[in-house]
């Protein structure tokens, strides 16, 4: 049996979500700090640049996280990795390469309660049914997922969206019944959500991190002619055709944003 004070609620700590076996607990505000950090650790609390960790509850269930995510775990709980042979190594490098993910994520199953590093950037949970049993994921957003949730890769419908569209020619898909865990560069309150029935988006620039494998994605003009495309300084826009959401930030966000330092 385990027991622990880490999900107690303290004037450091608290936590702020829930989802099936993930939980997220959120540094209010850093206490250990020295005179001389005290004012910076404090604004930094009021503007919301907080530590956040990721926690999942292992009951015989078993989970997927980024290579190199884990901090700590008690109980009866192991580690596997994913490969399946030479082959299939090979095939996770290349995907990668393309994705920026990692290689090679480990699975973690058995009983206990498993902790991951903090980070600066937003949580989310999602639920892999809301988005229609697939969520394609921008780089680099992906954590962890139940290990239901089956990863992989999807490659544009053509290049054009590709080169022009600023979304990279791969990107990382999620399918399947479960949770899925994303560090996102802006909070959820910023994040604006665009359900679609056989209708159309069309987005500046590549503001959206997150949508439903199913929809269209291509790269148009916003009129029909280049010279009116010039004309209206506008240009191309990202174009989601069909039924299903984009989860899309309201401004240019900082994909880099690091995790604390140890």
């Amino acid at each position: 049996m385990i027991k622990t004070n880490f999900f107690t609620e303290t004037p450091a700590h608290k936590v702020t979500q829930q989802l099936g076996c993930f939980s997220v607990i959120e540094y209010v505000k850093d206490i250990s700090v020295t005179p001389s950090s005290a004012q910076t650790s404090y604004f930094c609390a009021e503007m919301g640049v907080r530590k956040r960790q990721v926690a999942a509850s292992l009951n015989g269930n078993a989970i997927i996280i980024q290579s190199g995510a884990m901090q700590w775990f008690a109980g009866n709980v192991t580690a596997a990795s994913d490969v399946k042979g030479a082959g299939d190594f090979m095939k996770k490098m290349l995907t990668s390469k393309v994705t920026g993910e990692t290689a090679v994520k480990p699975k973690y199953f058995g009983t206990g309660l498993l902790v991951m590093e903090p980070t600066y950037r937003h949580i989310l949970l999602e639920d892999i049914a809301q988005w229609g049993g697939s969520l394609v994921i921008d780089d680099g957003l992906f954590l962890a997922c139940n290990d239901s949730v089956q990863l992989s890769v999807v490659a544009r419908s053509n290049l054009s969206s590709a080169v022009l569209g600023g979304e990279g020619l791969f990107n990382t898909c999620l399918r399947g019944q479960g949770v899925a865990v994303l560090e996102s560069p802006v909070p959820r309150e910023e994040l604006i959500v665009v359900d679609l029935e056989n209708d159309i988006l069309k987005i500046d620039g590549n503001y959206a991190i997150a949508w439903t494998a199913g929809l269209q994605f291509t790269v148009e003009r916003t009129t029909k002619t280049l010279v009116g495309s010039a004309a209206s300084g506008e240009g191309l826009v990202n174009v989601y055709r069909g039924t299903g959401r984009v989860l899309m930030a309201p401004v240019r966000s900082d994909f880099n944003i690091s995790a604390p330092s140890k």
